[in-house]
């Protein structure tokens, strides 16, 4: 049944402690709560209209049970030519995507959607942030592997965490390689009035 009295004036569809993490750092006050919706009912498609629609699907589900609020929803994907690469399910698959990811550029696109049903609002597009790994050797991969951080991240590293020593550099948004694009974000929610200054 949906709320309508209590709704939160903003809501993070999304579990991720990450994207959790960026919204607090930019001094938001929000409530998570993240939904159970099946990713495989989205037809694939080019990594950015892919990523953007999966933000789209998460944001509405969450928008539904909860009308009056602001729902933000997200998703990111990491490709390196024509191959996506989704979060790895084995040692041996992480150590595949980063000796793939060594000494190459490849793209992170996130896509981010804002909606409010009762207003019936929705925005949302795709960033895309170009990422440099340095060459790494066969004890880095097995180190980092180890630790176990390459585990739940797409394309197998966390640049906020340990994975910081992987990127010799990137060109446009860090946050977006974290996992949500916080300038196009905040940009909105001012413009919409959401937040102020």
């Amino acid at each position: 049944m949906p709320k309508t009295d209590t709704d939160p004036r903003l809501i993070l569809a999304s579990k991720s402690p990450r994207r959790r993490y960026l919204l607090k750092q930019a001094g938001l006050s929000f409530t998570v709560i993240p939904g159970n919706f099946d990713e495989s009912t989205v037809p694939m498609a080019s990594p950015p209209e892919y990523v953007r629609k999966l933000a789209e699907a998460k944001a509405i589900d969450i928008a539904r049970q909860y009308p009056n609020s602001w729902v933000i929803g997200a998703d990111t994907m990491v490709s390196i030519g024509d191959r996506i690469l989704g979060k790895p399910v084995s040692d041996n698959d992480a150590r595949d995507m980063l000796q793939r990811l060594s000494d190459r550029i490849h793209q992170v696109y996130t896509g981010y959607c804002i909606c409010h049903r009762s207003e019936t609002r929705l925005y949302s597009d795709t960033v895309k942030t170009d990422v440099r790994f340095k060459a790494l050797t066969a004890d880095e991969i097995a180190w980092y592997i180890q630790t176990r951080e390459p585990f739940d991240k797409a394309g197998a590293y966390a640049i906020q965490g340990l994975g910081t020593f992987l990127v010799k550099s990137i060109n446009g948004s860090y946050t977006n390689v974290v996992g949500l694009p916080i300038c196009e974000v905040i940009e909105f929610l001012i413009r919409e009035k959401v937040i102020s200054y």
